[in-house]
């Protein structure tokens, strides 16, 4: 396989984050997903009285929400550079901020677009919207149609920087894992 950074992404309530913490259960070395903490602190500092899908809501300045989530994936990205392991997983990758910004109407500027373009992942996959497997929680806002779009926008997000995102198969999870590992050994 090589030294690689694969991305798992997927629009909210995939399995993504199931995927991810078997891989590392198997001794794979992940970066988790960031935004599920950010969100919360957000919400408690703010009026969240009200059941809303866009987490941006409750910060006083969402451009700065959305730079702080793109440092953070950016400071993942840049750490598996110095880390002596064969492939480093990374639960949703920098595009995933520009993904989100779209679904939100939220225009950004070219160092966002820079970020994309500077910090380049091997293998992106992507998680299917499942509605089988859907639960909504209190980091988890959006409903499944609204998953069903982001999904769109995180494949659009993706082909735009080049990539060509590999679809995970609506399974169990150590078989989406398998699926994951089978198909890293063939490219």
């Amino acid at each position: 396989m090589g030294k690689s950074k694969v991305v798992i992404t997927g629009a909210p309530g995939t399995g993504k984050t199931s995927i991810v913490n078997g891989l590392e259960s198997k001794g794979f070395h992940c970066f988790h997903e960031i935004i599920r903490d950010m969100t919360s602190k957000a919400k408690q500092e703010g009026q969240s009285e009200e059941y809303i899908s866009n987490p941006l809501v409750f910060v006083d300045d969402a451009m700065q929400f959305n730079k702080d989530l793109l440092q953070g994936r950016t400071a993942h990205y840049q750490q598996s550079l110095k880390i002596d392991v064969p492939i480093s997983f990374f639960d949703r990758g920098i595009p995933d901020v520009l993904a989100y910004m779209a679904f939100f109407g939220q225009t950004y500027d070219q160092d966002f677009i820079s970020h994309c373009e500077n910090h380049r992942y091997d293998s992106v996959f992507i998680v299917p919207p499942w509605q089988e497997i859907y639960v909504s929680d209190n980091e988890r806002l959006e409903t499944f149609e609204e998953a069903e779009s982001i999904h769109h926008f995180l494949m659009k997000t993706y082909t735009q920087f080049g990539y060509n995102p590999i679809e995970v198969p609506k399974d169990a999870v150590p078989n989406r894992i398998d699926f994951i590992l089978e198909t890293l050994k063939k490219l």
